[in-house]
């Protein structure tokens, strides 16, 4: 018996890194999955890994800080999937700079992509989830659990998401549903080769997590049995920069 069997899960950033290999994993173990990104090459490419498009594998461009494109995502999402049982948010951006020169927009545009569309999206999705008695799995970062120099906006916009889901969790419990965070440290993908080329530093994709990795140790815990909930998990690379 397939974990997820017949179980409907919306994935947001699911055009590459943990996002496309969270919606591999969950299709793999018997989900339907509606993939969501807002860059269409990507997306196309993850359909297509996935072996899809099919009645098992769909997808939905959108850009996550549009309120009106998130409200057509929900609504064919769900008459996609007919069910929502897990809904992942995997999108996130990325910008560097110090407090004292990063420009205000840098720090609104991180907080619309990492923080409100992640409340929104929820919010949205909740009676579906209800339903279902489902499950919410917020892709964080370890960022959001300590700030370094020039990480200060993006570091807040994901600690911020921490709370998000800590309050989620003692609000819906009572209607059984599951809310995970996981915190990875740097993950092999699009935003570390980007945030390796603002750093100077050589980019060595296989010195660090790989996405297969983290979305491995998240099914397992989705998967747990509803005697048990796990709250968070951190998972850093094996090899340690110097």
């Amino acid at each position: 018996m397939k974990r997820f069997a017949d179980q409907g899960a919306v994935i947001t950033g699911a055009g590459s890194g943990m996002g496309r290999s969270l919606a591999a994993g969950l299709a793999a173990e018997g989900a339907r999955v509606c993939l969501v990104d807002r860059d269409e090459k990507s997306l196309a490419e993850s359909v297509r890994l996935l072996g899809g498009p099919s009645p098992s594998v769909g997808s939905v461009l959108c850009d996550l800080t549009v309120d009106a494109e998130v409200s057509r995502m929900v609504q064919e999402a769900v008459r996609t999937l007919q069910r929502v049982d897990l809904l992942a948010h995997s999108a996130g951006a990325f910008r560097m700079g110090a407090i004292e020169s990063l420009p205000v927009a840098e720090l609104d545009f991180q907080y619309r992509v990492n923080t409100r569309a992640p409340y929104a999206l929820t919010q949205t999705l909740l009676p579906e989830l209800r339903k279902s008695r489902g499950q919410v799995l917020f892709v964080n970062s370890s960022a959001g659990l300590a700030a370094g120099a020039k990480w200060g906006a993006y570091s807040a916009t994901k600690a911020a998401l921490k709370m998000l889901a800590d309050s989620l969790r003692a609000e819906v419990n009572a209607d059984g549903i599951r809310v995970l965070s996981i915190f990875p440290g740097r993950t092999a993908g699009p935003m570390q080769e980007q945030i390796h080329r603002l750093e100077n530093r050589p980019y060595h994709a296989d010195r660090l997590l790989q996405p297969d990795s983290v979305a491995a140790m998240a099914l397992d815990a989705l998967a747990l049995p509803r005697t048990a909930e796990v709250t968070d998990v951190s998972i850093r690379p094996m090899m340690k920069s110097g």
